[in-house]
């Protein structure tokens, strides 16, 4: 199926002529969630984990599932193409309202779309790219993946300003939390570590999978806080994502993180999760 197809509320059609209400609750209020799932030769990666990601960020915007699993792979299956990576973008609103109202409406049907795309090597994995701290000033509800973003975009947007790729934030309590659109890893003292799943970050799947493979294949790994001075001891900094997957970072506010190369457990870690995919 070309890419310029998607889905949309039970219809598969050409994306020009996919169109919604100018009343659907995630046009008026970013009333949604979303979520990135990707695709290797015609397998989809880790699908069950990303469908209860999904459900988790439904329920906690009070919104039922509107399909099951089988339902979902039955959606994503005309898209899958054995010859390439892809990703899918899935999207779900509360839907169309009779009006503009912050509350709930009553008796509304979910909006459902669903888009599929190619992965693009990043450049950037390979050299390693410059990242940049700033004070995270997001909601306090980051383990939702709402289509409320605007906050992430400014804040990864004042990074790729002042010359980096990634901005990696930290709280008021000086405490690290997680990328403006990744995971943080850092190696300390020889021991790969992330911050806690407390509710301050989204929990990645990418970042969930390096934690197992570190643990399957005995590579000394814990959750913790980090401290933004922690971080600048680091001898390896990652940000990770489902698209991009592990993306070393060499150089952390114009200051060189050890060698300003790809560290030796980021290689390691990367092929172990490249045998991995091959495996899904």
């Amino acid at each position: 199926m070309s890419e310029q197809t998607v889905y949309l509320n039970g219809v598969y059609l050409p994306l020009q002529d996919a169109k919604i209400s100018v009343l659907d609750r995630g046009f008026l209020f970013g009333d949604g969630v979303y979520e990135v799932i990707p695709v290797y030769n015609g397998h989809i990666f880790r699908i069950q984990a990303h469908l209860q990601r999904l459900d988790r960020s439904l329920k906690s915007i009070r919104l039922q599932n509107p399909h099951s699993t089988a339902e979902w792979l039955a959606i994503f299956e005309p898209f899958l193409e054995t010859s390439k990576d892809q990703y899918f973008y899935l999207q779900i609103t509360r839907g169309v309202a009779p009006k503009r109202d912050h509350a709930f409406p009553e008796s509304v049907t979910p909006t459902v779309f669903v888009m599929c795309s190619d992965i693009k090597p990043f450049e950037g994995k390979q050299a390693g790219i410059k990242a940049l701290t700033l004070d995270d000033t997001r909601w306090e509800m980051c383990h939702i993946k709402a289509i409320t973003l605007l906050a992430n975009i400014l804040l990864r947007q004042e990074a790729l300003d002042q010359g980096s790729a990634e901005a990696l934030l930290v709280n008021k309590q000086g405490i690290v939390t997680e990328g403006a659109a990744s995971n943080v890893f850092a190696v300390i003292d020889g021991v790969l570590v992330t911050p806690l799943n407390d509710g301050s970050i989204l929990p990645g799947i990418t970042r969930d999978v390096i934690l197992e493979l570190a643990r399957r294949n005995g590579i000394a790994c814990r959750e913790q806080v980090i401290t933004l001075q922690t971080l600048k001891t680091a001898s390896e900094i990652w940000v990770t994502s489902s698209t991009r997957e592990i993306i070393p970072v060499i150089s952390l506010d114009g200051e060189p993180v050890a060698d300003a190369k790809p560290g030796p457990i980021f290689k390691e870690m990367d092929a172990l999760l490249q045998k991995e995919k091959k495996l899904s």
